[in-house]
């Protein structure tokens, strides 16, 4: 975990740990206005829980399943329910901390999601998980609590979304909005306070995006990324299209899908932008983030908390694209493994070099499967990764690949690397 620039080690289960830091923080800005940002990452693979959390559902049998029962990995969906009620007690200690600052009345408090859930299971009779664009994958829940301001018990059907977040709460916090570019999301903030006439609030378009698919979604209706249009408010599981029906309607959402897409589709897929480097006094360069050639390979398919492994060669480079913002001298240190001591691996950036021999056995095991509720699939497990001060090596202010590569083996694999970190002098 990156704390402030300083590699640290969380201290029990994360949404725990997590929910700590936001507590003290709370506390240490009681007196002043703060804007508290607590992104939990759960319910999520790797399906871990707490044991006085996971108890209660390790042998539920749930009465509400996914639409197509044989789909349901049901010990996913017990960890999941498990992580759910670990995240209620949390957000509840949340709530208890705004309350006995006396604070509760005076603080908004936002409580939402990403996507639909990670593997079929329950979903509110919704066609989809998350990876689609149907409505299961994208509608989540959305809560809003400001006791001295919003009253109790409001439901607001209007579509929304995530879009909606900021004009909202700066509108909601009379913080003004300066912004050099025009928001495709608008502000809540009449529907929450119970001003107008909600019924005739404007309609909207809101559009959803996945690996190239694209949905768009009104009050009424949501045309899926085949061309199918349904009626949302008669038919919320997507069963019944009625295109057929509404020709006129398919058409206005097909042109407007297009018009979108031309605009959007340009600036999504590979990001090519390179990892700032020299902004700050230091910089990871995760595994995640580089690119690797020459038989090396990523720990697992998925790409969050990966490293790079199997370097057996100098043919295997380990790149990341980086642009230097400020020229000058950087302190480099690899975090790595290695079962066979005695390689010399060099880092490069344009002309500029360092070498540095790899003198020490550091191979410990791979951890977390105890704490697996049911398999991770394409996620790494962990293991402790030691630094390596590799040198100072000077970094033009420019556009390149940072590269590391080995220029002498020592007769087995070289190391696995979690990732780098450059620190200006």
């Amino acid at each position: 975990m990156d704390q402030n620039g300083r590699l640290t080690r969380g201290k029990g289960f994360i949404i725990d740990d997590l929910t700590d830091h936001a507590l003290s923080f709370i506390e240490q800005n009681r007196a002043k206005p703060f804007f508290c940002y607590l992104p939990l990452n759960r319910p999520h693979s790797p399906m871990q829980v707490p044991d006085k959390f996971y108890a209660k559902f390790a042998n539920f049998e749930p009465k509400l399943k996914a639409t197509n029962p044989a789909q349901e990995d049901l010990g996913m969906t017990r960890a999941a329910l498990a992580m759910v009620e670990n995240i209620d007690w949390n957000v509840g200690r949340v709530l208890a901390k705004l309350k006995d600052l006396k604070l509760d009345n005076d603080t908004i408090v936002v409580y939402f999601s990403d996507n639909g859930p990670n593997s079929w299971r329950w979903n509110g009779g919704m066609k989809g998980r998350k990876g689609q664009v149907d409505e299961g994958g994208v509608r989540s829940p959305l809560f809003v609590r400001w006791p001295s301001q919003i009253g109790r018990g409001r439901k607001i059907a209007r579509i929304a979304g995530a879009i909606d977040l900021l004009p909202t709460l700066t509108e909601l916090a009379g913080v003004p909005l300066k912004s050099t570019k025009p928001l495709d999301g608008k502000s809540l903030a009449p529907l929450l306070r119970g001003e107008g006439d909600a019924s005739n609030w404007p309609d909207r378009m809101i559009f959803s995006l996945w690996n190239k698919r694209v949905s768009v979604r009104t009050q009424q209706y949501r045309l899926d990324a085949d061309g199918h249009l349904f009626d949302m408010l008669k038919d919320p599981g997507q069963s019944a299209d009625v295109a057929a029906a509404n020709p006129a309607m398919v058409t206005r959402l097909q042109q407007a899908v297009e018009e979108w897409t031309r605009e959007m589709l340009p600036v999504t897929g590979k990001d090519t932008r390179p990892y700032p480097v020299g902004h700050t006094p230091l910089t990871y360069l995760p595994a995640r983030d580089g690119e690797s050639t020459g038989g090396i390979q990523r720990s697992n398919r998925a790409p969050n908390s990966s490293y790079f492994t199997h370097w057996k060669s100098t043919d295997g480079r380990i790149t990341w694209d980086i642009e230097v913002a400020q020229a000058g001298e950087y302190e480099a240190v690899m975090h790595h493994t290695t079962s066979h001591p005695g390689s010399t691996i060099e880092l490069s950036f344009g002309v500029a070099r360092i070498e540095t021999t790899l003198r020490d056995k550091h191979d410990p095991p791979l951890y977390g499967m105890k704490e697996d509720r049911t398999d991770r699939g394409t996620e790494s497990y962990a293991k402790d990764f030691r630094p390596l001060r590799l040198g100072v090596i000077k970094l033009e202010k420019s556009r390149g690949l940072l590269t590391l590569r080995a220029v002498k083996l020592a007769g087995g694999p070289v190391a696995d690397v979690r990732h780098l970190i450059l620190t200006r002098r």
